[in-house]
């Protein structure tokens, strides 16, 4: 690993612009979608003839530079300061600009995770840019070397592809799931440019009090391993509530679900949600609406539960077992009960 402690910008000419990805981590522990965005960045950089660059802010958090470089890396912007050891929109924010002023990035990839979408629009409003949120294709214009971010609108019935030809950097966020890694290669190397960002804790407005865990009832939806998922045919959530318990998992909805008010549109898994790449997901209810299925089709074992033993849903699983949901989940309960104990 090639380590800059101090340098000139014109002799080092290559830390300059390129294709950045903010490595999103949790007092050290990276967050998948930084990998996935890493891979996504090295297609557009080597349609523009530029370095992948990522940004690392945090507190000891040294050890994540070999995964970054393993997945496609070429340098990397290490923050590294107490005052960084927990995420907030002020620190991460300031520093973000502080190095996107200095070394004037063309493209900033950023995961729209809870907080990536809390920092890029931070960052975004700061330098006066544009950002297009929540995407799920990424293209370049080589012509006019244009980013076209790409995302579901009105609905999830067209993709919008969106451009910000007079700003920069152009910045996007990309939802967690829908853009592939690279494969790793242990033995790749690359630059660490060692910067400081000093930040006084007295100046700042915020400071963290506390931090909750994440457990099987608050985990998020694209950290799941087990997804139980309702539609418009489920008339109690109570009862895959009480499946997802038992299996350790969560609990998701179709659009036709969060608009009758079964489950909160944060859960809500499709297009015009989220994505979602489960061990196993379980589709209670649920036609199979080409909206939905985009959403999780991604899965590596889907279990359908419907009536209609001939809707997509039911031809796209793993399994299927066709019943009303609510003789068929009582049984499946009892009998992962009986398992797990």
């Amino acid at each position: 690993m090639q380590i800059i402690e101090s340098f000139d910008t014109h002799k080092f000419a290559e830390v300059n612009g390129g294709v950045w990805v903010f490595a999103e981590q949790q007092e050290g522990r990276l967050n998948a979608v930084t990998l996935e965005l890493i891979g996504s960045a090295k297609k557009l950089s080597d349609s523009l003839g530029v370095t992948v660059n990522t940004v690392l802010i945090g507190d000891d958090v040294r050890h994540i530079l070999p995964t970054l470089f393993a997945y496609g890396t070429d340098i990397v912007y290490l923050i590294d300061a107490p005052a960084y050891h927990y995420y907030r929109t002020e620190t991460f924010a300031q520093a973000g600009k502080y190095l996107i002023d200095k070394y004037k990035p063309e493209i900033l990839l950023i995961g729209a995770t809870t907080t990536g979408r809390d920092l890029a629009g931070a960052v975004a409003t700061s330098l006066n840019t544009g950002l297009t949120a929540d995407c799920t294709s990424l293209d370049i214009d080589l012509e006019k070397r244009i980013l076209l971010a790409s995302r579901p609108a009105f609905g999830g019935n067209i993709m919008a592809t969106i451009i910000c030809p007079n700003h920069r950097p152009q910045m996007a966020t990309v939802r967690p799931r829908v853009m592939q890694m690279s494969e790793a290669n242990p033995e790749r190397t690359g630059i660490v440019v060692n910067e400081t960002f000093e930040i006084e804790e007295k100046s700042l407005r915020t400071r963290v009090i506390n931090i909750v865990k994440e457990t099987a009832e608050n985990m998020k939806l694209e950290d799941a391993r087990i997804i139980v998922s309702g539609g418009r045919g489920v008339q109690d959530f109570r009862l895959l509530s009480e499946l997802s318990n038992v299996l350790g998992g969560v609990v998701a909805g179709s659009r036709a679900a969060v608009e009758k008010g079964l489950i909160d549109s944060t859960h809500q898994v499709g297009q015009t949600g989220q994505t979602v790449r489960p061990k196993i997901y379980i589709a209670v209810g649920i036609s199979g609406a080409i909206q939905h299925i985009v959403g999780m089709q991604g899965a590596d074992r889907i279990i359908a539960v419907n009536t209609d033993p001939e809707c997509a849903m039911m031809k796209l699983a793993t399994y299927g077992i066709t019943g009303d949901a609510a003789e068929v989940l009582p049984e499946l309960i009892r009998e992962f009960r009986l398992a797990v104990c």
